[in-house]
């Protein structure tokens, strides 16, 4: 019964295993070149060169493409950061230019008094001259020279 239940595990520890190692073998390709062969990682784009030494596939990391893969990333990080604190500053500046610009309290009601005053002038001249038209004309009296 034990032994039954173990090979039950192992063959079931087997089909689990099986895809992870058939996934891994895919995400590597080689090329045969002259000197060995080239590995590419397919999830990362990494190459490698590999040569046969004493029967063993030997792979090293392509020096320079990953170098300047590294320098490209790095230059672009840098970019990106140095856009991320021009917009911070544009938008603190922004805040500041509009918090600066609008009037205070006291500016506000002094500014709503005079349009206030303005208003009732100009309603007060309408009245006259409505009144204006509404009063009798009456002829103007001749002139006697």
């Amino acid at each position: 019964m034990r032994r039954a239940f173990l090979m039950f595990v192992l063959l079931l520890a087997s089909l689990c295993v099986a895809p992870a190692l058939a996934a891994e073998a895919q995400r590597y390709q080689m090329e045969k070149t002259d000197k060995g062969y080239v590995r590419m990682d397919t999830q990362t784009g990494e190459m490698s060169i590999c040569e046969e030494r004493d029967s063993q596939l030997v792979c090293k990391l392509a020096a320079d493409e990953r170098s300047a893969l590294q320098d490209e990333i790095g230059r672009l990080q840098g970019e990106v950061k140095a856009i991320e604190d021009r917009v911070v500053k544009l938008e603190n500046s922004l805040t500041q230019k509009l918090e600066s610009t609008l009037p205070t309290e006291e500016e506000f009601q002094k500014s709503m008094g005079y349009m206030e005053r303005f208003f009732r002038s100009f309603m007060g001249i309408v009245k006259d001259m409505e009144k204006e038209e509404q009063a009798p004309q009456t002829a103007p009296a001749p002139n006697k020279t």
